[in-house]
């Protein structure tokens, strides 16, 4: 049964931490392979798995030290039908999966059942395409029945709330936003934007977050953005009505545009320190903020400096 479905406890504005860049930390760092990019393809394999268990153990363990609650990601970001046929995987391979990797963050929390705040299982939805370029444009209809599938497979586990990450546009947010209301999961939706600020299709932050909210009654429970370092998109955040929409970010560690990660074979892991100072000015912009993790090049490190950054 899930415990915070009806009531998300990070919306008390208490601090809530996340994960890190978890597939650029275990490929890059620890050097186990992940087939197409696909997290939840590590579970059935025994040293992927064990990776993947001592990878989440460090973070829940960072929050426990810190006071902070925990958004529990499954690996579930590329486990759905788009990427069927690259995976060799059937429909009910993918419903297994999605499935399994909830029951994997579920056995973890109960692990860390001594962690003072809350751990949150969050079900991950990655967008219907290459989350650097889009190939098409998805409207929002279509969206909603694609993304209806697999938010069906994780409102049949013991899952708190989906979060929609590194979408790359309005209309397919506003699908999957619809998708998830109709199944009665709370979701978050996360955009990512380019070193200007826009998404990758052009679209301002903040106009895609009030078409999301306009087309839906706000239905999304709180808006993220990932997969961006923060000199790409800091200058765009203020005080707006949109922009108080956004409770956490998910930076990357590098630099680099989408296209030049997309390109690089070595992992640029910038300044941890650096990273946090960046994160704590954010949060002095934004102090509404409560929600705070890594994404591509990041690890335990950067969390943890993040952490001890927003603290200070």
């Amino acid at each position: 049964m899930a415990r915070y479905r009806d009531a998300l406890p990070q919306l008390s504005g208490d601090l809530f931490l996340m994960d890190a860049g978890l597939e650029t930390d275990i490929i890059f760092n620890r050097g186990v392979e992940i087939r197409e990019f696909a997290a939840h393809t590590l579970l059935p394999d025994p040293k992927g798995r064990e990776t993947l268990v001592t990878y989440f153990r460090e973070l829940l363990s960072l929050a426990g030290a810190t006071g902070a609650g925990f958004i529990f990601d499954s690996q579930t970001w590329k486990a759905h039908m788009h990427w069927a046929k690259d995976l060799g995987a059937s429909e009910d391979d993918l419903r297994k999966a999605n499935h399994e990797a909830i029951a994997f963050i579920s056995e973890l929390r109960n692990e860390f059942s001594e962690n003072a705040k809350p751990i949150v299982l969050n079900g991950l939805i990655g967008p219907r395409g290459d989350a650097y370029a889009p190939e098409e444009v998805v409207a929002a209809d279509e969206a909603e029945q694609y993304h209806t599938k697999q938010i069906g497979w994780l409102a049949e586990t013991e899952v708190d709330m989906v979060t929609a990450l590194t979408f790359t546009q309005s209309d397919e947010a506003i699908g999957v936003v619809r998708a998830a209301k109709a199944a009665g999961l709370p979701i978050i939706i996360s955009f990512t934007v380019e070193t200007d600020g826009n998404l990758p299709t052009g679209q301002p932050l903040g106009a895609a977050i009030q078409a999301v909210d306009d087309a839906t009654e706000q239905a999304a429970a709180y808006f993220m953005v990932n997969c961006a370092h923060p000199d790409h998109f800091f200058h765009v955040l203020g005080d707006e009505a949109w922009a108080r929409r956004i409770r956490g970010i998910r930076c990357n560690a590098s630099r680099m545009s989408h296209a030049e990660l997309d390109n690089s074979e070595v992992l640029d892991d910038g300044d941890p320190v650096e990273l946090g100072e960046q994160y704590r000015a954010i949060k002095e912009r934004m102090p509404w903020l409560n929600v705070f993790g890594g994404c591509c090049g990041s690890d335990l490190r950067h969390v943890t400096q993040i952490a001890k950054a927003l603290a200070a």
